[in-house]
Formats: structure tokens, sequence, C-alpha cells
């Protein structure tokens, strides 16, 4: 499997993650230090995964309330071997999000170790 594959698979679990509401997908594509950050609102949200999964674990999921998937790969971009950059789209209405994720592949495994996001309220 290639690298462009190998990301594009841990994105599709990513998606899978937020759609579910599943911490337990997202703790397999997300590094344990990694950052989550949101400036929409005009002051810095920034979390660490020991504040964002809780978060996650709140919240009904899409998939309970009937929401369609909405979920695209915009771009992926290496920055060499083993680091990456993918620019995303999905929703968790009413909010629709772009984000911004930078990959590693540590131990022989890509990881999102920071995702940066914007968001607008759709109805």
């Amino acid at each position: 499997m290639s690298e462009f594959d190998q990301v594009e698979q841990v994105l599709g679990l990513y998606f899978d993650g937020l759609h579910y509401s599943d911490t337990e997908i997202l703790r397999r594509v997300f590094d344990p230090q990694a950052h989550y950050y949101c400036a929409t609102d005009g002051t810095l949200l920034h979390l660490g995964m020991d504040e964002y999964f809780p978060l996650v674990d709140k919240r009904p999921s899409p998939a309970s309330q009937g929401h369609a998937r909405t979920d695209r790969i915009l771009s992926i971009e290496f920055a060499g071997p083993v680091t990456a950059f993918a620019r995303l789209e999905c929703s968790i209405p009413p909010k629709h999000f772009t984000d911004l994720l930078t990959l590693v592949k540590l131990e022989n495994r890509w990881q999102i170790l920071a995702k940066a996001f914007h968001y607008e309220l759709k109805t």
C-alpha cells in the first residue's frame, strides 16, 4: 500500500470516528500528544487529547441523529517520507468544518499530530 493510500486510510478512520462519536477509533488515528485548535469565534481554543476525547464521548453522534455524511478529502500533501498535511471537509450539524490535519509517520504508522479547523453554521 502506498504512503498516500495509508494516509487516506487514516483519514477514513478519522471520518468514521467523528460520524459515530467513537473515541476508540479516534484514539487509533490521533497521536496521544496531538493538539486540537480552533479560532473561529475570535479566541483560541486549544485542547489536548485528554480534553478533546471526553467532549466527543458526550456529544450525540451525527450517525445516531440520522445525519448524512459529508466527508471529503480535499488534498493530501507530503513534506517528506514521514510528514503529511491534509485538508478535509465534514459536518456535525449544524456545523460544517474545514479541517487542516498534520500527520506524521511514527513506528511505521501514520498518526494525526495536530488538528486546526474552521467551522460555519449551516441550517
